[in-house]
């Protein structure tokens, strides 16, 4: 029998083919399989885990060793400092969009109303809600991604505050007026799509491809979103560095009122819009 320091040495050697941070992976799992933190994995490298539990170690590596990203694995992803529930019907939730969030917060006055559009796991709204400054309705075009949604709404205590639409784009809540709009919708052009054995390309194709140039989506967003926007409002659009400086025009074009910049990640890439339209 294997002791906690060996399946981890077997662990990073077995996923350091598909893996950046095979380490890190293998204590992730063996936390998983033996329902244990990591800080105890530490303290107890010659603790000789039971058989039950040394073979669903070896089954999470299996999977990770195929490609699948940690997050479907362990059916949970961090974001904001907060885990929500993944599963293969929606994207892992990336450090990127935790930018849309500072910006939210910077700017969100009193109990403002938001939405979400192209929610997924419903990181962003939830993340919103638990705020407490925000209202947030939040759609999505995939019956999954919306019960994953709801899930992590309850999960996180949030539920009150979040109100989840399933339908195309923001047909759900036209009747509706917003001082925030939050969108990550897919922007990776057709062509750029993700093949095996990427770890993206595991994720639901629906949730990456933008059409030919990425942002298929985001002009018919774009299109019909005037009209549901407060008279002081903030827009913000997750997008590629490739695609940022297009999404950016379009942007101007739709909303003339609205002063656009173009926000970086934390590799300093550019990878949001950002539209404001300011009281006068």
């Amino acid at each position: 029998m294997r002791s906690v320091g060996a399946l981890l040495a077997d662990g990073t050697a077995a996923l350091r083919a598909v893996s950046d941070s095979p380490r890190a992976d293998a204590a992730l799992l063996l936390s998983s399989a033996l329902s244990r933190g990591r800080e105890w994995l530490a303290a107890h490298e010659d603790a000789v885990p039971a058989r039950p539990e040394i073979e669903a170690f070896e089954a999470l590596c299996n999977r990770r060793r195929e490609g699948v990203p940690i997050a479907y694995v362990l059916g949970t992803a961090g974001f904001y400092g907060r885990e929500f529930a993944v599963d293969e019907s929606v994207l892992v939730p990336r450090p990127e969009s935790e930018h849309l969030i500072d910006e939210s917060l910077r700017f969100i006055r009193g109990e403002m109303r938001a939405l979400d559009v192209g929610c997924g796991s419903g990181a962003i709204a939830c993340t919103l809600a638990a705020s407490g400054a925000a209202f947030v309705d939040a759609t999505d075009s995939s019956p999954a991604a919306i019960a994953v949604a709801r899930r992590n709404a309850e999960r996180l205590g949030v539920a009150r505050r979040c109100t989840f639409h399933l339908g195309d784009l923001i047909e759900p809540v036209l009747a509706n007026r917003y001082g925030l709009v939050v969108a990550n919708l897919p922007y990776v052009p057709s062509g750029d799509l993700p093949r095996r054995p990427d770890s993206a390309s595991f994720e639901p194709r629906a949730a990456l491809d933008g059409g030919p140039d990425g942002l298929v989506l985001y002009r018919r967003l774009l299109a019909g979103l005037a009209p549901l926007l407060e008279p002081v409002a903030l827009v913000l659009l997750e997008a590629a560095p490739p695609t940022i400086a297009r999404l950016a025009e379009l942007t101007r074009s739709a909303l003339p009122e609205f002063a656009v910049a173009v926000g970086d990640d934390y590799a300093g890439l550019a990878r949001y819009v950002r539209a404001e339209r300011p009281q006068v």
